[in-house]
């Protein structure tokens, strides 16, 4: 079996191609990275290059030491990632202590995304709180949220109410609720460390003015994250292009859905 031929390849084609179709990823925008498992980086030994040179990363993520990354590179197109795989993707190796990662595979004349620190933040939180469970972290621009901020106060509760109320589904999708990081320079330390500062409650996190980070399992379940709540935000944009809502949600409905739904749901955002 060739590397292409592994799953998880074949997993992160599928959903790179399906995020460009929903409009997500215009030309070189956005980026996914996704953590291998011991099984697959076992899978891959035989296709990774042994003489590496490691580069800083900028910032420290010591439990991600030896951790291996699929993560798509700078500058490179979305949509081209099913066509030429290993010139639009690549595997990278942390090193033993957090701070330096080596390309092992793919990525040819080329590096990772400029968000490399803003995910590797929020994998290392992720890891921690999920004791392991979550592996990929996945920024797209997503159309509908990106308008939303230029009306919508940018408060977490504000945007988790009115995005939960457009979707019966919403609060049993996303209970935690959604992290709102004002704008900022993309690709620095700065907000990397506001996004991972928001991911330890949240597993969405909007970027005023610029896109969506989710966190989750599996590719699948990141992806279908993204798109539901893009979804709701797509429908919070017809509602207010039509007038404003006449009716909605209430609280008191989203009380019976969480005792229905056996979901913890907070009382902040109950208002």
């Amino acid at each position: 079996m060739s590397i292409m031929e592994m799953n998880f390849i074949k997993d992160f084609m599928k959903i790179t191609y399906d995020a460009w179709l929903k409009g997500w990823h215009e030309r070189n925008g956005g980026n996914i990275t996704y953590r291998l498992t011991p099984e697959e980086i076992s899978g891959i030994k035989e296709f990774i290059t042994e003489e590496i040179e490691y580069i800083p990363i900028g910032v420290t993520v010591e439990n991600l030491a030896n951790e291996y990354f699929l993560v798509t590179g700078s500058g490179k197109f979305m949509r081209n990632i099913s066509i030429n795989t290993v010139q639009n993707v690549g595997i990278v190796k942390i090193d033993e202590k957090g701070e330096n990662y080596a390309i092992v595979w793919g990525l040819d004349k080329a590096k990772p995304t400029s968000e490399f620190p803003s995910h590797l933040m929020s994998h290392s939180i992720k890891k921690d709180k999920t004791n392991g469970l979550h592996r990929v972290i996945m920024h797209s621009h997503t159309t509908n949220l990106i308008a939303l901020t230029f009306i919508l106060p940018l408060e977490g509760k504000v945007f988790t109410r009115e995005l939960w109320e457009m979707a019966t589904e919403c609060p049993a999708v996303f209970p935690e609720g959604i992290g709102i990081v004002p704008w900022m320079v993309p690709g620095g330390i700065e907000i990397a460390k506001a996004t991972q500062n928001l991911m330890e409650k949240h597993n969405i996190v909007i970027w005023a003015h610029h896109g969506t980070f989710c966190s989750g399992e599996t590719l699948d379940l990141t992806f279908g994250l993204m798109d539901t709540v893009e979804k709701s935000a797509e429908i919070l944009v017809k509602v207010i292009s039509m007038g404003g809502k006449k009716q909605t949600i209430t609280g008191d409905n989203f009380r019976d859905l969480s005792k229905n739904f056996k979901v913890s749901i907070s009382e902040d955002y109950l208002y």
